[in-house]
């Protein structure tokens, strides 16, 4: 039977008096590709923030691998790896400096290894050259293949993208879906959160479709994508795919 890496059970998340996540139950396989869409505002970002512990769910139960997050202490979960929208990348570092900072310091590698590890992935997602170079002197797209391989460089069970494509140019966004298709060939547990319907299709094992606060559908992508159960995951759709 295949090990569960992410389980949530009847979480709930409000911001002040705005219950933001309402009844959340999601169990994710190791090995398994998640899409998370919907709406904006509809929680799916606030769902892998909780994951990683950005955010604190009030109510319910996480599980990473079996263990219970409790509490923000956990917000260093050496299991999950982020990748966000804007590629949160220190500036005055290098590339190089970027990816070995990380392990380096929380799982006390040796510059060499650390420069090692950072290397290899580094080729992995393609931009071994860029890494003397400083973030601002790379494309958007590039920024983000380096955000990929700075989480790689911690070695995480599971991967998290939060609207990965949202803030790149229409041009760059291929080459960092590339990126993900091929990670996901490899076998890593990802939860991604994405408008990106053609690389949904291509890469998940299920489909989620959020709104207000509540997944509304969860299929494949054959189910999602040919017969949606509900008319909003149907309106939501027939709007997306228009562009």
């Amino acid at each position: 039977m295949q090990d569960i890496a992410i389980e949530m059970v009847d979480v709930n998340k409000w911001f002040d008096d705005f219950h933001v996540l309402k009844d959340i139950n999601l169990t994710v396989k190791t090995g398994e590709r998640v899409v998370i869409c919907g709406p904006s505002g509809s929680g799916k970002s606030t769902v892998v923030r909780c994951i990683n512990r950005l955010e604190v769910h009030q109510k319910g139960i996480i599980r990473v691998h079996g263990a219970e997050l409790v509490d923000a202490s956990a917000a260093l979960n050496a299991h999950v790896g982020m990748v966000f929208q804007q590629f949160n990348l220190f500036p005055h570092l290098t590339v190089l400096e970027n990816l070995t900072l990380g392990p380096m310091k929380a799982r006390g590698l040796s510059r060499r290894e650390a420069d090692d590890l950072a290397r290899g992935y580094l080729e992995r997602v393609r931009i071994p050259e860029q890494a003397d170079k400083k973030p601002g002197q790379l494309s958007g797209g590039q920024q983000q293949r380096v955000a990929i391989a700075r989480s790689l460089c911690m070695e995480p069970k599971v991967l998290l993208f939060d609207e990965p494509t949202s803030a790149l140019d229409p041009e760059m966004i291929s080459e960092v879906l590339d990126v993900m298709v091929e990670l996901a060939d490899t076998g890593m547990t990802m939860i991604v959160v994405t408008h990106e319907m053609g690389f949904a299709r291509k890469v998940a094992d299920q489909m989620i479709f959020m709104d207000e606060g509540e997944i509304v559908e969860v299929g494949t992508p054959e189910m999602f994508f040919e017969a949606p159960k509900s008319a909003r995951c149907r309106k939501f759709l027939s709007q997306i795919l228009k562009h």
